[in-house]
């Protein structure tokens, strides 16, 4: 049992070391072909101002899918909680602590009563979270139909607040220096990869979340609670997704049924090229971290490149994801009897 479970570890960490070194390679290559641009600070520091509510969301998907689950709601979660936060803020004269509060709850509502579904009822992952999806996406346009920006003083002051990165400023045509930053969704992004990260390595819930992936019947064997690790996967999947709705909604600054389209497909994604079986038991949150990166830098690339049709980028993106499952197979069943 020991040297099975050393083996698992050194694929999982093979893994993390091949999409760490295709985002970096991807990154030089976009450096060398497409010019300077991507030399600057500012642009790698934008791909997290972008992505920030993306990695919160795919940290949820990753903690999800290593329990062998998946949660399709979260795009529209993220919508919803935009929503219903741009309408207490603009018609409410809400205050932006009570904004948060909302996108919090939101979001453990819809943990709540997934995870209670998958893991109490037995209903299979992807039917509940396509429930939870559809009735997502239908409570965000009773809410408000048309798409507004959010004029409140205080949101606009948050939305609008820049931390600097101090020594990677950079000087513009004028000959003027221009201090790099991140927007204050990147730091909460961040503080969430770190923490989530501790919670799967050397926490007793995140070795049940791998223990439930890996074998379930194992898992029940060791004596773990299959169904409330099950349940708590969910319900962090969903705080995450109303954390990630809100850091989504501070980027956009505004309120409209279309928000996070394609988030809970580019979660799924980000989760799996940084290193996160689809069938469970393997996963990094510091993967998904540069799976979201390299997914970003990719669709950058072709953008530049001057493919901006949509099309282009989704073929390049199922490209990805088809190079990757390739390579998660191989290194699963290697030295496999």
């Amino acid at each position: 049992m020991k040297n099975k479970n050393k083996r698992s570890l050194t694929k999982s960490n093979l893994l993390l070391i091949i999409t760490i070194a295709v985002f970096f390679l991807m990154y030089i290559g976009a450096i060398i072909i497409e010019g300077q641009g991507f030399l600057k600070p500012q642009t790698f520091l934008n791909i997290l101002n972008a992505n920030a509510a993306l990695i919160i969301t795919s940290c949820g998907m990753s903690i999800v899918m290593i329990t062998a689950g998946i949660d399709i709601s979260v795009g529209g979660v993220a919508a919803l909680v935009s929503m219903c936060c741009a309408v207490y803020l603009d018609f409410h004269d809400g205050s932006v602590f009570m904004s948060i509060i909302i996108a919090v709850l939101i979001g453990l509502a819809f943990g709540v009563v997934q995870g209670f579904l998958v893991a109490y009822l037995g209903i299979q992952p992807f039917i509940v979270s396509l429930a939870g999806m559809f009735f997502a996406r239908g409570m965000t346009t009773i809410v408000n139909t048309k798409p507004f920006n959010v004029a409140n003083e205080a949101f606009v002051g948050l939305k609008s607040t820049r931390v600097v990165v101090p020594g990677l400023g950079t000087l513009n045509k004028l000959g003027k220096y221009v201090d790099a930053y991140v927007e204050i969704g990147v730091i909460v992004a961040i503080l969430i990869v770190i923490v989530f990260f501790c919670l799967l390595r050397w926490s007793k819930l995140g070795r049940h979340f791998y223990a439930v992936g890996g074998n379930e019947q194992s898992a029940l064997m060791l004596g773990i609670n299959v169904k409330r690790t099950k349940f708590l996967a969910h319900l962090l999947c969903g705080l995450l997704a109303g954390i990630g709705g809100y850091v989504y909604f501070l980027h956009v600054g505004s309120g409209s049924a279309s928000h996070a389209s394609g988030m809970e497909m580019n979660a799924i994604a980000s989760s799996i090229i940084g290193g996160t079986l689809l069938t469970g038991g393997v996963g990094n949150i510091i993967g998904t971290l540069f799976g979201v990166l390299s997914l970003s830098t990719i669709q950058n690339i072709v953008s530049s490149a001057g493919f901006d049709q949509a099309w282009w980028t989704g073929i390049t993106v199922a490209g990805m994801l088809c190079i990757f499952l390739v390579i998660q197979s191989v290194i699963m069943n290697r030295k496999k009897k």
